[in-house]
């Protein structure tokens, strides 16, 4: 291994990790992603779709989740700075309804592996912020489902400087808390 660092965290099955970086005065390398690599750290996955959005400061994406078709994730920032948060939201976890977030930005490279049954979400803190992931299942848009990101129950600490305003799509405002999945299972 070697080329990757890996951090778990307090919620089992999240992870952050952050490439070697092979930098000099022309610039830089680094592998965003090698099979043995993610094998060796746990990751052991078959992504079959990459995505990519750009978002503007102040837009907030989320907290969304597909139902019958769950999805790992593996994200990361190619232009700017996020604030990315999942949300456990695995039946019978210990962890859940509880919530982990990270910064991720061009600089520090990190990435963030979101397994299946978290709600995902993030928060443009740059003036523009393009965001990719890989994605083990394709998307499925009559499966979508989400929470509200504001959810006093969940209580993401979303690092919202003064002053910023937000850019939440209409579908997004419309989510309920986590109390209405209380009885479901995703």
């Amino acid at each position: 291994m070697g080329k990757i660092t890996v951090e778990t965290c307090e919620i089992e099955g999240l992870k952050v990790i952050t490439p070697t970086v092979f930098g000099d005065e022309r610039g830089y390398f680094m592998e965003t992603y090698n099979y043995n690599d993610y094998k060796a750290a746990g990751i052991d996955m078959e992504f079959v779709q990459d995505n990519q959005s750009m978002s503007k400061k102040g837009v907030l994406r989320g907290l969304h989740f597909q139902i019958n078709f769950p999805q790992d994730k593996l994200v990361r920032v190619t232009k700017g700075e996020v604030f990315d948060v999942a949300v456990d939201l695995r039946p019978g976890s210990k962890t859940y309804g509880k919530w982990f977030g990270v910064h991720l930005s061009e600089e520090n490279k990190k990435q963030f592996f979101i397994p299946k049954n978290f709600a995902h979400g993030f928060l443009v803190l740059s003036d523009v912020a393009e965001f990719s992931y890989k994605c083990t299942d394709f998307y499925h848009p009559n499966d979508e489902g989400g929470l509200a990101w504001n959810d006093k129950e969940i209580g993401v600490a979303w690092p919202i400087p003064e002053g910023m305003e937000l850019t939440i799509s209409e579908k997004d405002q419309k989510w309920p808390g986590i109390a209405s999945l209380k009885n479901e299972s995703i």
